[in-house]
């Protein structure tokens, strides 16, 4: 009918134009009522596991753009890896943050942990004796960062036990639980006899315990708690909605049906046994389907964007995988029931390709340039040369494929240093020890003059330590000049022998 009406008026054209404004005006009215909430872009793909080497009682953090993953190193040492995107993580360099040679605390770390606590990093992680079977010398440890940055510098804070656990104070996977304005120690351990069981103390403030007496509040009582050994630990906390949860490691960890449990806290004081629910069927465990086998000692952690929950785990590629290195670190989304409880799912078969947390920007890293503190410049492989010998020098920082570098873990603390140009390491010329020696590239020998270590030293500099002569990378005489020759020297503390691990592309 509107036609007809039309060609029926002599309407001055100025009322057709105001009539036109207005249903513009009316559409453009109705597609802002009816328009839906932005969802964030999926992050960037990644596919398990994000650690290989080394990837047991993962801990994972986003913090100020990047995320930063500890493992446990069975060694005195601790080391972190740090990348824009959680892809990014499984060939980030593993960088040491913490090496302990002190008397009872200098071996055999396990399960590390970030928490970010009146506004510093507490790392909480468990070491033992050095030269002690193990595993009764087990205490936990905790350090205080310098300030924000998680991967230090750190100082050791204290040393947590209790009294009344056995054998002689063991106790491990600690956690920090927050409820009501108090903080807690959650961990596992032994009291009077008992099976190893979830214990619990008050804290005072981050390092200190408020009492010595510990509690247990979760016991491996039921089958699926008691394959190869009745065990709980990892205990971890996880807060939704104003409830507060713990999920728990059950059985033994060199089985395959090592699984996570879940309790809540359904009543109101943390330190008793009967304000705990325990839900009496496991929530994440074995897939045989997906080639999964032992999943447990997780931690949790949020997408850049505040939107997504996701898990991170450590499991094993067969039924055998037992309890050591062979454990890699994986990640995956969950989401919530209706009632209100956490939903893991199913873990996820290796080699799946998934779409990252919500909010990454940040272009995947697979390789790095190597920029010296002091001259600004990078670490350089002369004119790209491919021959065995080919001296590293430095330059200015050109994008050149002859300055990237991938920095490949060794699963020993140590890595290597891979030329993305040639294929060649960083190798120390005839092994020798001398200060002076000079630093070429050379083909792989698996040898410690082909091996380094990376030592944070603050500010996002890191020193790197040559495993067989225990001297540093060192830009000669801290000249600046294109082309000035890159040796190894005795550790003076300057900024020549200081270098930052900037992410690229290869």
């Amino acid at each position: 009918m509107f036609p007809t009406r039309v060609r029926r008026w002599s309407t001055p054209r100025r009322w057709l134009t105001l009539g036109a404004a207005l249903i513009a005006l009316l559409a453009s009215l109705l597609t802002v009522q009816t328009a839906q909430p932005a969802i964030a872009a999926d992050g960037k793909p990644y596919t398990n596991p994000v650690k290989s080497e080394k990837g047991a009682d993962p801990w994972l953090e986003y913090y100020n753009g990047n995320y930063y993953l500890v493992t446990t190193t069975f060694t005195n040492k601790l080391l972190m890896r740090k990348s824009p995107t959680l892809a990014g993580l499984s060939t980030a360099p593993s960088v040491e943050i913490w090496s302990d040679t002190t008397a009872g605390r200098n071996a055999n770390i396990w399960a590390p942990e970030i928490h970010f606590l009146d506004g510093k990093w507490y790392l909480y992680y468990s070491a033992a004796q050095s030269g002690v079977a193990c595993c009764d010398t087990q205490r936990t440890q905790v350090l205080e960062s310098s300030g924000t940055d998680p991967m230090g510098p750190y100082t050791h804070k204290n040393t947590l036990t209790g009294s009344n656990l056995t054998p002689g104070g063991w106790l491990i996977d600690a956690s920090v639980l927050k409820h009501d304005n108090n903080l807690y120690l959650v961990g596992s351990g032994f009291i009077n006899g008992s099976k190893q069981s979830l214990v619990i103390a008050p804290m005072s403030n981050p390092y200190t315990l408020a009492s010595q007496t510990f509690s247990i509040i979760s016991s491996p009582t039921l089958s699926w708690e008691t394959s190869g050994g009745a065990v709980n630990e990892g205990p971890e906390p996880l807060y939704h909605d104003g409830r507060t949860f713990l999920t728990f490691s059950a059985s033994f960890c060199s089985t395959a049906d090592y699984k996570l449990g879940q309790l809540e806290l359904t009543g109101s004081d943390p330190l008793l046994a009967s304000s705990w629910t325990k839900k009496q069927t496991p929530v994440f465990q074995r897939s045989d389907a997906n080639g999964v086998y032992g999943p447990g000692h997780n931690g949790f952690f949020t997408s850049p964007d505040g939107t997504e929950n996701w898990i991170v785990y450590h499991a094993n590629n067969s039924a055998n995988g037992g309890c050591g290195n062979g454990r890699t670190t994986r990640a995956q989304k969950f989401t919530w029931n209706a009632d209100g409880t956490p939903n893991f799912g199913t873990p996820v078969a290796l080699g799946t390709t998934l779409a990252g947390p919500s909010g990454e920007t940040a272009t995947t890293p697979t390789a790095y340039t190597i920029v010296n503190r002091n001259s600004g410049k990078c670490l350089d492989v002369n004119n790209s040369s491919t021959a065995d010998g080919a001296n590293i020098q430095q330059w200015s920082c050109t994008g050149g494929a002859n300055q990237k570098w991938r920095i490949e873990d060794r699963a020993d603390d140590t890595s290597r240093l891979v030329n993305v140009a040639t294929g060649k390491v960083a190798d120390i010329a005839d092994c020798n020890s001398a200060d002076g020696t000079d630093i070429r590239q050379w083909s792989w020998l698996n040898n410690n003059c082909q091996k380094f270590r990376l030592i944070y030293t603050g500010s996002d500099y890191v020193q790197i330590v040559n495993v067989a002569t225990g001297k540093v990378m060192d830009v000669a005489n801290c000249g600046t000049a294109n082309g000035t020759d890159v040796r190894q020297w005795s550790w003076l503390n300057n900024n020549c022998q200081q270098w930052r691990l900037v992410p690229t592309t290869a």
